[in-house]
């Protein structure tokens, strides 16, 4: 039994409210052309079919959202070419008749029977083609979904140097199939449901069934299940209804446009969720060290993927606290620097009319503004005005005696390093605390961005995501959850899963042991060969 089986009860208690249909074919119409009233896309194709063709039809669908192919070929087509096999008594029988319908007449792959007109009037918009019968309460819902949709390409946030190039679309069942293609599991289960009063997005929440924790997957479904909102636009609607603080700048939930990234989330015991009409997929719970991550970590041998992470923590830590310590250093605490260093930076200041914080806030807001110039701008104009504009604009801030040399350089060394953080939703909340500790150094110097930093690391320490510890594996000491974290031990030794995350915790054998003892000669042929 499945773990939304409890569940099943109160849906079926919301379909008893729904309006029923009739079964006069007029009088349902009159309902759908009442609820789709002003809808020109709405197309109503009246035929009759049955030896003296008195069986009347509507098929009812959206233009535009449905593959046309389907609806001539595996439905006009079959209900009107081969109406004469219809016996003439079939309006007497039409229970039989709609039985030789559903089951014998339509080869649509993808049918189903409902018998109330608020479905119908779903299903409509949702690009499905709906079949009224005269004489019928039933109504038949045929999948002939084919709205233009953008092809499987290479996720243009998250490229990689090794690793798979496709990526998600805005189409959520190309999405899902994706992550399918990578876990052939009948474990993997998707729970799909509709959020949104007026849009009815579809969301899936993917997960392993004997791997999640049972208790964060309803929790991450009764979060979904409690949103009350007219639409569901994009996945970061969702993100930010079922975020634990809101008021923290760090993401709670992974933003990914790649299907393998969700799928190795999925085998830690994470759930994904995933949105249609949006590339993004979310999983959860996310923690500090997994968005300094990146799927290529796991492609790369062990110690190049230490390497890359060492220097991504370095870059994170830098693109924080680099302009905050010029600005101590140069206005409260220049003796802890040699003199020769100081000299330096005293004479390039020289003639500079600000002080340190207001040079380093000049440089800092000048290039964030140049940064979301670049990313709004079209893509060739973009990369162009990002480079000349800051080379520019430094130079001439420079020769114009606005700022120091030295500031330019903290400037950019700071941006490379914002650049080099995997995920883009902790770049930017890394950029908002920048600006933070730069008031802090600039009110008490070194102090104060030891302050500020301690606070920083008592929210992060205190911050959950889905009840899971943010700074988690760092808190958890469990000394086999730290073998992927700033350093990444090889791939043998990871032989467990995250301890907070699965109930299932074994994810290999001891293949190191295995071919160590096929190169010494022992175990069977098998082995060996």
């Amino acid at each position: 039994m499945g773990l939304f089986s409890k569940k099943k009860k109160a849906e079926e208690a919301e379909k008893k409210n729904k309006t029923r249909s009739d079964k006069s074919l007029e009088v349902n119409m009159k309902v759908i052309k009442a609820a789709l009233e002003d809808c020109d896309d709405i197309v109503y194709k009246d035929f009759r079919v049955g030896a003296e063709q008195k069986l009347e039809f509507k098929l009812v669908y959206t233009d535009g959202m449905i593959d046309k192919n389907v609806i001539n070929e595996a439905v006009l087509n079959a209900l009107m070419v081969h109406a004469r096999e219809i016996p003439p008594e079939a309006p007497r029988l039409i229970e039989k008749l709609f039985e030789l319908v559903r089951y014998g007449t339509i080869p649509a792959s993808e049918m189903k029977e409902i018998e109330n007109l608020d479905d119908a009037i779903l299903a409509i918009l949702t690009g499905d083609a709906v079949l009224f019968i005269d004489g019928t309460v039933k109504i038949i819902v045929i999948g002939a979904k084919g709205w233009p949709s953008r092809s499987v390409s290479e996720p243009s946030t998250e490229t990689l140097v090794r690793g798979p190039r496709d990526g998600f679309t805005e189409t959520f069942r190309v999405n899902t199939a994706l992550v399918r293609r990578r876990i052939r599991d009948p474990k993997m289960k998707l729970k799909q449901l509709q959020v949104g009063k007026r849009s009815h997005t579809d969301i899936g929440i993917m997960y392993m069934e004997d791997i999640a924790m049972e208790s964060l997957v309803m929790e991450v479904y009764r979060r979904l299940k409690s949103i009350d909102i007219d639409a569901i636009l994009e996945s970061g609607y969702i993100e930010q209804l079922v975020e634990d603080n809101y008021l923290s700048p760090f993401p709670q939930a992974r933003a990914t446009e790649r299907p393998d990234e969700v799928a190795a989330n999925l085998l830690e015991g994470r759930v994904a969720i995933l949105v249609d009409n949006s590339p993004f997929a979310l999983v959860v719970p996310t923690t500090f060290n997994s968005l300094f991550q990146s799927p290529e970590d796991y492609y790369d041998r062990w110690f190049i993927a230490t390497i890359l992470r060492v220097i991504r923590f370095t870059a994170g830590t830098l693109s924080l606290l680099l302009p905050a310590l010029y600005i101590a250093v140069t206005s409260y605490h220049p003796g802890i620097l040699p003199l020769k260093l100081v000299l330096s930076i005293a004479a390039s200041r020289e003639g500079i009319p600000f002080p340190a914080i207001l040079e380093a806030f000049l440089m800092e807001a000048t290039f964030e503004l140049l940064r979301e110039a670049g990313i709004r701008l079209p893509a060739p104009i973009g990369s162009t005005i990002g480079i000349v504009g800051g080379i520019v604009i430094g130079q001439a801030a420079v020769e114009a005696g606005i700022v120091s040399p030295i500031m330019v350089i903290i400037v950019a060394i700071t941006a490379i390093s914002s650049f080099s953080i995997p995920s883009y939703n902790l770049s930017v909340g890394i950029r908002m605390l920048r600006f933070i500790l730069m008031v802090f150094a600039g009110v008490l110097g070194l102090y104060g961005i030891m302050l500020g930093f301690l606070l920083i690391l008592c929210h992060l320490v205190k911050l959950k995501s889905f009840g899971i510890p943010y700074m988690s594996p760092f808190v958890s000491f469990t000394a086999s959850d730290l073998k992927d974290t700033v350093v990444r031990v090889p791939t043998f030794m990871m032989k467990n899963r995250p301890s907070n995350l699965a109930r299932n915790r074994i994810r290999m054998k001891n293949n190191r042991s295995m071919i160590n003892q096929i190169e010494k000669g022992g175990g069977n042929d098998d082995e060996k060969q």
